[in-house]
């Protein structure tokens, strides 16, 4: 395909010129208060309202750049019969369910797309299958809205991340095969996965690395990024030329909401970011550790006094603002709800929750316009006529799933910043 995009992402705020989504559906259904926890969810979601929601972010998103759903992705590559019989091997075989492959590869490529986010529904067709807890063969895959996290563009190149929960690998294995396949990108991929000195240990999600600056990368160290995850970074950035520096940020293993590091700061403009300042400006319990590569080496690891000191020091200065406005018990509040996770679609143009008013508060204290993404979609409000703003969707249901607006895209590419 002529028009394949380069991938590319060398910030969090440059221009948005290409989003990888995922538009819930049956599967976040295919879900009970039982099995909510194994799915990684503290609740269980109502469907048509966080589809209302959803669709407010998408629509936003299609006015402002490219947008690619996985599925449509997907079902696409899936009309190769050697990448489906490879692809449906790979996830059965991972996933210890051989059985089911030849029903899958009957399946057009639609329909198989479909099943294989959706979740196989599992066969009463002999006593153990009769006699199981389990309604699926291959189970749903409740997290893929947050396609944040199954891949990350790394500057000029996608990882694909290894996933905490084994719940979770089937994402990752799918994003894969998209970008490796799909005629819309023209890209090579770094997989943990596939490197054969990588262990159990080694585990990464894209929720912990931000794109700072072409020079910085901030990557949170805590229950779905471990050292060993970092470490596979590091080995990548040394096949880069000058220097890169990794800012690690030591997280919480719980409470869940600090499941990684966009929960509790994101990047919002070239001198302004947002912080959950209880562990933001309290790093002295969890440390901050720079890592500094030049011409294939680490030449320097040592601890930093914070996040935001480490930032200054390689000369990005930036202005927090707090998550929940200045009252701990409202930043606790809305810090739960993702009130610290915001998605820049240009330097000061951002999306996030509305019901997060104290954080909204706060942005619009520093000159922040505040629009109802109602507003956008009944074009009653043109983005492109502001400057700085933020872009609210409604979030009675989507937060239950844990994540916001950073969480439920994956951009592909941005333009370069101008700093």
């Amino acid at each position: 395909m002529s028009n394949s995009i380069i991938p590319r992402v060398t910030s969090e705020i440059g221009d948005l010129e290409a989003v990888i989504l995922h538009t819930p559906g049956p599967e976040v259904e295919n879900m009970t208060p039982g099995n909510a926890e194994r799915a990684l969810y503290s609740d269980i979601l109502n469907l048509p309202v966080a589809l209302e929601e959803y669709r407010q972010l998408k629509g936003v998103l299609e006015k402002v750049t490219k947008t690619f759903e996985v599925k449509d992705l997907l079902a696409e590559i899936l009309i190769d019969p050697e990448l489906k019989v490879s692809l449906v091997e790979r996830i059965c075989t991972q996933e210890k369910v051989l059985n089911i492959k030849e029903d899958l590869l009957a399946l057009n490529h639609k329909e198989l797309a479909s099943q294989l986010i959706e979740g196989v529904a599992l066969k009463r067709d002999s006593l153990t299958t009769y006699l199981s807890d389990d309604r699926y063969a291959l189970r749903p895959l409740h997290n893929f809205f947050f396609t944040r996290d199954a891949s990350v563009t790394v500057y000029n190149e996608v990882m694909i991340s290894k996933m905490a929960n084994k719940v979770r690998e089937r994402e990752s294995i799918i994003m894969d095969a998209i970008f490796n396949h799909s005629p819309h990108f023209k890209t090579s991929t770094l997989n943990p996965m596939n490197t054969y000195h990588v262990g159990e240990e080694t585990y990464i999600e894209g929720g912990d690395v931000l794109i700072a600056r072409d020079d910085i990368l901030i990557i949170g160290n805590g229950a779905r990024t471990s050292s060993q995850g970092i470490d596979f970074v590091a080995e990548q950035m040394k096949k880069h030329k000058g220097r890169k520096n990794i800012i690690v940020q030591q997280l919480p293993q719980s409470p869940e909401s600090f499941i990684h590091l966009d929960m509790v700061f994101t990047l919002l403009d070239r001198d302004t970011c947002m912080v959950y300042e209880p562990l933001i400006k309290h790093e002295h319990t969890y440390a901050t550790i720079l890592m500094t590569i030049e011409n294939g080496r680490v030449t320097n690891i040592s601890r930093q006094p914070g996040l935001l000191e480490a930032l200054s020091n390689l000369g990005m200065d930036l202005t927090p603002v707090p998550c929940g406005g200045n009252e701990l018990w409202q930043q606790e509040r809305e810090q739960w709800h993702s009130g610290a996770n915001f998605f820049a679609m240009g330097p000061g143009k951002l999306m996030g929750y509305a019901r997060n008013v104290h954080t909204l508060e706060a942005l619009g204290k520093i000159g922040y316009e505040i629009i109802k993404a109602a507003d956008v979609l009944n074009n009653k409000v043109d983005l492109h006529d502001i400057e700085k703003y933020v872009v609210t969707i409604e979030g009675s249901e989507l937060p239950r799933g844990g994540g916001g607006a950073r969480c439920m895209t994956m951009p592909v590419k941005r333009k370069n910043i101008k700093w």
